[in-house]
């Protein structure tokens, strides 16, 4: 056992994650899911797996192979697979499913949910004090509620601290797109903004190149991180700060309640400020 702290039995549990569209190096949702589940076979041998759906109708065969391989837990990371999990949760009664970013409520599934605008305030309230231009960009991935969240919290965190300053927004549609991302960017950077919030997975990612490049050209500009700390991978000068949202800690705890036997269930669990979830 490892370090005596796993008893008899916890070291063979399988654990299964399906991704959204996005990727398992996304530095952001994705990626910080995949490094619970690393931590969790690192402290007590859970066998775990991922697997990457290109499109929409990858997914059920995603998490059908899991259920189908007897995983003790299958984990979907993202509002978008919420259907499939439903159908599939309905269909395998005897099987166990978590679900980040969504409050659905089904017997045998562990869903957990965020309250992405308490963290957004506060990067707001950063943004509002340090635009020198009162204009501030959002770029979103998907009108979903809960990239809503996080517009909703910044807008109000912007408005708390500078009333004149204008916020830019931009829905992507895609959460995959470097290339989108950054067209976004430079169209709202072109308006004038001089910080970007990005709340868009890997499409976010275009924002920090938009951003590096016109820092390279001396233009004074900043994007505010999502997720992890996204200072690590693209550097202090041009990530302002990031709203990290704990989605490691929560896919870690929901996972290793499976083992001691408190698994969350049929129930949603919300992560905020005071849970340390944002």
């Amino acid at each position: 056992s490892a370090e005596g702290v796993a008893t008899e039995g916890k070291q063979t549990l399988k654990i299964g994650m399906v991704t959204d569209l996005g990727s398992i190096n996304d530095k952001s949702f994705n990626q910080s899911a995949w490094e619970a589940l690393q931590k969790l076979n690192v402290a007590f041998g859970y066998d775990v797996k991922y697997l990457e759906p290109k499109s929409d109708g990858e997914i059920v065969p995603s998490l059908l192979t899991f259920v189908k391989g007897n995983y003790d837990l299958t984990w979907a990371t993202g509002f978008t697979l919420a259907d499939a999990v439903i159908q599939l949760a309905n269909e395998n009664p005897k099987s166990k499913f978590g679900i980040v970013d969504s409050d659905i409520i089904v017997p045998n599934v562990a869903a957990v949910s965020f309250k992405e605008q308490e963290g957004s305030f506060l990067v707001g309230v950063i943004a509002g004090l340090t635009t020198k231009t009162n204009k501030i960009g959002f770029v979103g991935g998907m009108k979903i509620p809960v990239i809503k969240r996080f517009e909703a919290g910044f807008r109000e965190g912007i408005k708390a601290v500078n009333p004149d300053a204008k916020l830019i927004v931009n829905y992507t549609g895609v959460f995959n797109r470097v290339d989108v991302g950054k067209s976004a960017a430079a169209t709202i950077y072109n308006d004038g903004a001089d910080i970007i919030f990005h709340a868009a997975g890997l499409t976010g990612n275009g924002v920090f190149n938009e951003a590096k490049e016109r820092k390279t050209n001396g233009e004074n500009v900043w994007v505010i991180g999502v997720d992890k700390d996204q200072s690590l991978s693209f550097g202090d000068e041009i990530t302002l700060t990031s709203m990290i949202k704990k989605v490691d800690v929560a896919v870690y705890q929901v996972t290793k309640s499976l083992a001691d036997g408190d698994f969350p269930a049929g129930k949603v669990t919300t992560m905020g400020l005071k849970e340390n979830g944002v």
